[in-house]
């Protein structure tokens, strides 16, 4: 019987000839990511249990994102508690205000094709986009594994799904995400893995892949997985090894369901008010009048994204009464956009550009919104309260999409 991508990783990891879904085994860590709003908890935790030492500090990744700049008082603390801790364990990958967690993960080097990887954020499914099995936990699990450096997890089945052919014009992998989630459900793929392959996914970028490996989650994925090719490897400045080459799902290997779709037939969809399965066609949504745009988050806050979006805006400008809101995913992304041009682009256009973090998609700062406003965000949860008050609406799109909302001031695709 052959294996998917997953089965593959933790059989390597545990030094076993295969494992099956539904197995319990117990997993080696190979990294972890801290986050600013969880460190706190994980403090009281690691404490609580008696631990005295950190199994590992090298593999340790604390990431200052949430919270910065501060927004409310107790803000601090976490700043406060993380820093202590730090300094007693005597911490080096630390990040204060570089970027979004999940872009630093791969950005700065921290994950690698086949790596088993653990974060206190649910979006940690990201790092599939390099073919590493990586899921969100919470302070108690990674508590325990910074005194031990390991957690057990059950062997997830897999979802295949099979994307062939090539987009259209203005359809973008967020676009794939968001049509695969409503045809799922928000529980359609729970504990899960969603494994996607096909001549359509070969040809993406690393950052399209993140994009729909970060959105995993959103359908109850435990995690997404890609197969590493030469993309990856370039990405990860890394030669992919044996092992790494071989993480593909093998042809007869068991699927729990296998979904098949054209390329050809994406259109623009949007995830609309308030849940993330709730998916239309934009053209069903034409005219619908907006209040503001985002065009950020670790799911689409990328390069390529800012560079979608200033397309759209070149030479126009954004609507009268409409903010936009323009979030880098990291301080790297934040030069590289402004080294090509996309900055001035988003700016000359009316855009409003904010230092590289969580910001508004986590309703901290960065644009709040109040009742009865209506915003086009690019992150990846729309739910009541988001964004502000319960009665904000959120609609989730593309970065091209989010776009030509924002020139319109109503919802309209990208032509």
């Amino acid at each position: 019987m052959g294996q998917t991508i997953v089965e593959k990783i933790i059989s390597h990891n545990i030094g076993a000839q295969s494992v099956k879904p539904g197995d319990i085994v117990t997993v080696n860590v190979d990294r972890v990511m801290l986050d600013d709003i969880m460190i706190p908890f994980i403090v009281d935790k690691f404490n609580e249990m008696g631990f005295a030492d950190i199994w590992d500090p090298d593999k340790v990744v604390l990431i200052y994102d949430h919270l910065v700049p501060a927004s409310q008082q107790d803000d601090t603390r976490h700043y406060k508690v993380g820093d202590a801790f730090v300094e007693k364990y005597q911490l080096k990958n630390i990040h204060r205000s570089d970027g979004i967690c999940h872009q630093l993960m791969t950005e700065a080097g921290y994950v690698k094709p086949g790596h088993v990887v653990f974060g206190t954020d649910s979006h940690t499914t990201t790092y599939g986009c390099v073919g590493a099995f990586s899921t969100g936990i919470g302070y108690t699990e990674m508590a325990a594994i910074l005194g031990t450096g390991t957690l057990w997890v059950k062997v997830p089945e897999t979802i295949r799904v099979e994307i062939n052919g090539e987009l259209p014009d203005g359809v973008m992998s967020k676009d794939i995400i968001l049509r695969l989630i409503g045809d799922l459900g928000a529980d359609g793929a729970t504990y899960r893995a969603l494994e996607f392959c096909g001549t359509t996914v070969e040809h993406m970028s690393v950052s399209s892949r993140m994009t729909m490996a970060n959105m995993a989650i959103e359908a109850g994925a435990k995690c997404a997985m890609f197969t590493p090719d030469e993309k990856t490897a370039q990405y990860c400045e890394i030669e992919l090894n044996d092992f790494q080459k071989g993480l593909t799902g093998d042809p007869d290997a068991e699927y729990v369901r296998v979904l098949k779709y054209r390329a050809e037939d994406f259109v623009p969809v949007m995830a609309c008010p308030s849940q993330v399965d709730k998916i239309r066609n934009v053209s069903e949504l034409e005219g619908t009048v907006i209040d503001q745009v985002f065009i950020g988050s670790c799911t689409n806050g990328r390069l390529e994204d800012l560079q979608a979006a200033a397309k759209v805006l070149e030479g126009r400008h954004v609507a009268p009464f409409v903010k936009l809101i323009v979030t880098p995913a990291s301080r790297r992304v934040y030069e590289d956009a402004i080294a090509c041009g996309a900055i001035r682009t988003l700016v000359e256009a009316g855009a409003i550009v904010t230092h590289p973090g969580c910001g508004l998609c986590c309703g901290r700062t960065g644009g709040i919104l109040s009742d009865g406003e209506r915003v086009v965000a690019t992150n990846n949860r729309n739910f009541l309260g988001r964004m502000g008050t319960s009665k904000v609406e959120i609609y989730l799109a593309s970065p091209a999409t989010a776009a030509a909302c924002a020139i319109a001031g109503t919802i309209t695709a990208a032509r």
